[in-house]
């Protein structure tokens, strides 16, 4: 699948998960289709206020598994995950960009985009790009092209930013 299709699949994806999870109290903060072994997974990271747990997952996948099977966002056969964003958190739109401004960060970009990896400090947003500190300088990244943006945090960075764990027997 060429760039551009894959990245509105994907933004077709979170226009369909979006009011589920949301309305699961959860916060659908990456969404991301790759090709493993086993064939096509569409994998979701939700969020939520002190973390997500297995239950919320679980109650994610199975509310959005009979939505999915109706408007078939991906063609053919998938796995369908669902997961806290860890470590390596995506970092997809505008409002978290700037929520993370000052955070190191891993961005891959389309693949006619001269250099594909970079690795910097989130620095912000200006108009339709996305700022990063890299070392040889400021870098303006145009949204449209970039592929993917992940967390590159230190599990001490990751243990700060992180609210207490909800547990399992949580009723929240």
């Amino acid at each position: 699948m060429d760039f551009n299709a894959l990245k509105t699949k994907r933004a077709r994806i979170r226009t369909l998960a979006e009011p589920t999870v949301r309305s699961l109290g959860c916060d659908l903060v990456g969404v991301e289709l790759a090709t493993e072994a086993g064939g096509l997974i569409l994998r979701l990271f939700i969020d939520k206020p002190g973390g997500v747990t297995v239950a919320d997952c679980t109650r994610v996948s199975r509310a959005l598994s009979p939505e999915f099977d109706v408007e078939e966002p991906v063609a053919g056969a998938y796995r369908l995950e669902v997961s806290s964003p860890g470590i390596e958190r995506p970092v997809e739109r505008q409002q978290d960009f700037l929520r993370f401004q000052g955070f190191k960060a891993k961005v891959r970009m389309a693949p006619d985009w001269g250099r594909r990896r970079l690795a910097g400090v989130l620095a912000g947003v200006e108009g339709d790009e996305l700022l990063l500190e890299a070392p040889e300088g400021l870098q303006r990244l145009p949204f449209d092209r970039i592929d993917r943006v992940r967390l590159d945090l230190t599990t001490e960075e990751f243990m700060k930013m992180a609210p207490p764990r909800a547990t399992e027997g949580d009723p929240s």
